[in-house]
């Protein structure tokens, strides 16, 4: 399975930007099941199950993902479980994190829960991520 690099996310990012493009929302009322691809901004409210590839990803609090999400930026208030690969990641208070996340940067705020592994990455690991590694135990 093939994933979009990050330095094209960046790309498609920029020029999401210029453009003032509104970011992709996925509301309460849905669950969503498989692959989730947006060139620019992804707003979660509802259930993911499955990935999300996107220049940036917002797990709203209330929200539920389960599955893959890469992203050059992640923000959780909610609920994860799985694997995140992004350059930077916040995990506001609200959320509660099962699994990984590879990031450069990781900033964890007081009352946030996570239960798993943070593990640091260089740039250039986002960069040349075109596939996905398999799932580690």
């Amino acid at each position: 399975m093939s994933v979009m690099p990050l330095s094209s996310l960046a790309r498609t990012s920029r020029a999401a930007s210029a453009g003032a493009a509104e970011a992709a929302c996925l509301g309460l009322a849905l669950k969503v099941t498989g692959l989730v691809e947006c060139t620019g901004e992804v707003h979660v409210r509802g259930i993911v199950r499955g990935r999300i590839n996107a220049a940036r990803v917002v797990v709203s609090a209330g929200a539920f993902v389960e599955g893959d999400i890469v992203a050059r930026e992640v923000r959780v208030a909610g609920r994860f479980d799985g694997r995140i690969f992004a350059l930077s990641v916040i995990v506001d208070e609200s959320a509660a994190v099962t699994g990984r996340i590879f990031h450069n940067q990781l900033s964890v705020e007081r009352g946030a829960r996570i239960d798993g592994r943070t593990p640091w990455r260089p740039p250039n690991f986002f960069e040349s991520l075109d596939q996905l590694p398999e799932t580690m135990p």
